[in-house]
């Protein structure tokens, strides 16, 4: 991947858009982050006409949406900013009063990257948004990652463990599903934080068979046990089957380190692995 395609990853002046139809929620939160991040430069929009034009004015770095607004669905937002050119992996988050019956019903689609309940407060909502767009280290998480090759696999592994990852290497999802079978019986030394697959592995399953047992077979959802899919496939129909099974995010091949060490981050703090872990 080129630098250019990765300007929106991090950042020491990260633009955030936030859409809301309060302007005064769009002040309290731009306050915040201002106070948080110095060099934020923070996109306030009434309306989804607001946000499409600004997407159209410059890349954003992660948008906040609440669900409902004037001009329609917040959710268009998610989408806009999917179809917008070079924007497809950006943060989007939800602000919303009932996210979590949202998330049951399944009414999210594979465009939102999380949810965040407004009721936590704006301050709450600055710290979650600094997460996403100045990650820090998560010293000590482990990631089971499954991949075939092993030329592949020594590269990837060195790549996490120099962000002080640990790593659980396996050539086969038989293997994964047997340490993860060990650690839900309290049978292994390893606490497994992250997946981190690739699509295509030799034998019977595949990448995407791994998304649907871990989600369906053991039952773990996106923040208990997030999944990182590694795929060479730029058709937008397959990748978005692989969110929709249940992938959190996908990392796209050849791999490049800062995008895939980026996205890993995101999705260990979003799990709250070292505060809310033990009760989800």
């Amino acid at each position: 991947m080129h630098s250019q395609e990765l300007r929106h990853l991090i950042s020491d002046t990260p633009r955030v858009m936030v859409v809301d139809g309060s302007k005064m929620v769009r002040k309290m939160i731009a306050d915040v982050l201002k106070r948080e991040l110095p060099g934020v430069e923070v996109i306030g929009c009434a309306s989804i006409a607001e946000a499409r034009k600004a997407l159209e004015e410059g890349a954003v770095h992660l948008v906040t949406t609440s669900l409902a607004l004037k001009d329609g669905d917040g959710l268009e937002i998610a989408r806009a900013v999917r179809e917008a050119a070079g924007q497809a992996y950006v943060p989007v988050i939800v602000v919303s009063g009932d996210a979590q019956q949202h998330l049951v019903e399944r009414r999210f689609t594979e465009y939102v990257t999380d949810y965040f309940d407004k009721a936590l407060g704006h301050e709450a909502l600055a710290a979650f948004i600094c997460g996403y767009v100045q990650p820090q280290a998560v010293v000590g998480a482990t990631v089971l990652y499954v991949e075939d090759s092993r030329v592949v696999a020594e590269t990837t592994k060195r790549m996490l463990e120099r962000h002080d990852l640990k790593v659980v290497h396996v050539l086969k999802a038989e293997d994964a599903f047997a340490l993860l079978t060990a650690e839900s019986l309290g049978l292994s030394t390893h606490r497994f934080d992250l997946v981190l697959t690739d699509v295509t592995l030799k034998g019977e399953l595949s990448g995407r068979d791994v998304v649907q047992r871990v989600r369906v077979d053991f039952a773990y959802g996106k923040r208990r046990l997030p999944i990182l899919v590694m795929t060479g496939d730029d058709n937008r129909n397959n990748q978005s089957e692989l969110l929709q099974a249940g992938a959190n995010d996908l990392v796209l091949k050849p791999i490049e380190e800062r995008l895939l060490i980026t996205k890993v981050l995101f999705q260990l703090r979003v799990a709250g692995m070292d505060e809310t872990r033990a009760l989800v």
